[in-house]
């Protein structure tokens, strides 16, 4: 078959390459002039099947009301004369409850063990070097009530096969010893060894060069004019040249979109309507100035709600989340506020560590914003739209990277015919037949498709 891939994030570039894998001939369009420049460029480096949990609890609508009024809230919803934003709002505060929790976590739990297995099958099979630590998550507390609620999520995730397991101050200064200047703050935190991290936009660079070595044909500066049907099925896709200015329509037996939070915008052009919307999210990347006191285990910081990891000679910390529309701007006063909250935090907790100074005092902080695609549930679609020859894979919030190998084989598999080996609920198609893997075991029941 002839597959063309809209989109060069991590989704798009895994979903060429298991293509690819089956004999399938590929195109990949996108703006940008390489993969991964987008909301793959600087997130938050973690594979956290472990903590694949979703927004949506009981505790989100109170939370998020209260957090609307500070600008360094960790969740600040912006709100906007957009039918979107507020249709995305009541789906996501219908999803705030118990039961929802639990059916949401068995979903993404599911899809980050089977995607897990898939990254480490691409690794063993193409050497690509991405700055991966298989050292582990760490999550620490600072408040003891939060620390008190670990235990009960941690049970949740071990229904699922996930050994996310409580620990001790102590033992967590053990985990990671470059927590002790800090270790005073910390009641406690959560461990799983299994989980790990490494640079998403490396390895999927890396594996975009790849998969021109076997054959795809990688249109990068290209930008996606218009989707074209009939009513019944896609029938082709108008692309422009940047550089020169020449457009071309792309025909194929199967179009996938994997456009990020553009999906939404782009599918609506051909009346195919999905609850994906745009949170952003901010990233700083600092140099290290003591390699021999920077952590190697990657971490979840509680209090802030950011992760942190390291990737080679430098520190990650990533986090927050705005739900304002599709805003990139670095330079206004509430995006700046948010990125030097970032790098406080990483002063605080590993003080002299990393290179935190401002620019203005001589320092060079990479900071960073991408537009996270998150449906109310945060499980992404992934499958058929309602048109024919059209196929989605977008929607993956903040654990696109964690998702990311599998979402890409799962997709090839289902163009291919075939029966990914998970329990998960994927879209437009009949309800899941599959097996359950080895570490989501038969307490997650097939789900039904979505519509």
């Amino acid at each position: 078959m002839q597959v063309t891939v809209l989109g060069a994030g991590i989704i798009g570039i895994s979903t060429a390459w298991h293509l690819l894998q089956r004999g399938h001939e590929v195109t990949v369009v996108d703006r940008q002039a390489d993969a991964a420049l987008e909301t793959s460029f600087a997130n938050a480096a973690q594979i956290s099947v472990s903590y694949c949990e979703p927004w949506a609890n009981k505790d989100a609508p109170l939370k998020t009301l209260k957090w609307m009024f500070s600008d360094e809230s960790p969740l600040l919803f912006r709100p906007q004369l957009d039918w979107a934003q507020w249709r995305w709002g009541l789906q996501f505060l219908a999803q705030c409850n118990d039961a929802a929790f639990v059916r949401n976590v068995a979903q993404l739990v599911a899809l980050g063990a089977y995607s897990h297995a898939a990254l480490k099958e691409v690794v063993a099979d193409t050497g690509i070097d991405y700055n991966r630590l298989e050292r582990g998550i760490a999550h620490y507390y600072t408040d003891q009530k939060s620390f008190d609620g670990a235990a009960d999520a941690a049970a949740v995730m071990q229904r699922f096969g996930v050994q996310r397991r409580v620990v001790s101050r102590e033992e967590l200064l053990r985990i990671e010893p470059a927590l002790k200047s800090f270790g005073e703050r910390i009641v406690g935190g959560t461990f799983t060894q299994s989980d790990e991290s490494g640079d998403a936009r490396v390895f999927t660079q890396q594996l975009a060069a790849l998969c021109a070595q076997r054959g795809a044909q990688l249109l990068f500066g290209h930008d996606i004019e218009r989707l074209e049907s009939d009513g019944r099925e896609l029938r082709q896709v108008r692309v422009r040249d940047r550089a020169t200015g020449a457009a071309r329509a792309l025909k194929a037996d199967a179009f996938v979109v994997a456009c990020g939070s553009y999906t939404t915008p782009l599918l609506k052009t051909v009346g195919v309507k999905v609850p994906i919307y745009p949170g952003k999210g901010y990233s700083a990347t600092l140099p290290l100035l003591n390699a021999e006191r920077a952590p190697s285990v990657s971490m979840l910081d509680d209090q802030m709600k950011c992760a942190i990891s390291r990737l080679g000679n430098q520190l990650r910390v990533a986090g927050t989340i705005e739900l304002g529309g599709f805003d990139l701007a670095l330079d206004t006063p509430l995006a700046r506020k948010r990125c030097e909250m970032l790098v406080r935090r990483i002063e605080q907790v590993f003080p002299g560590v990393a290179d935190t100074r401002t620019p203005e005092q001589g320092g060079n902080p990479q900071f960073w914003c991408g537009l996270r695609p998150a449906t109310p549930t945060n499980i992404p679609l992934i499958g058929r739209a309602p048109l024919g020859k059209l196929w989605i894979n977008a929607g993956h919030g903040t654990l696109g990277w964690t998702h990311g190998a599998g979402s890409g084989k799962a997709m090839a598999e289902l163009i291919s015919g075939e029966q990914p080996a998970m329990q998960f609920a994927f879209h437009g198609m009949v309800p899941s037949r599959a097996r359950p893997i080895a570490s989501a075991p038969a307490l997650i029941k097939p789900a039904r498709a979505s519509r």
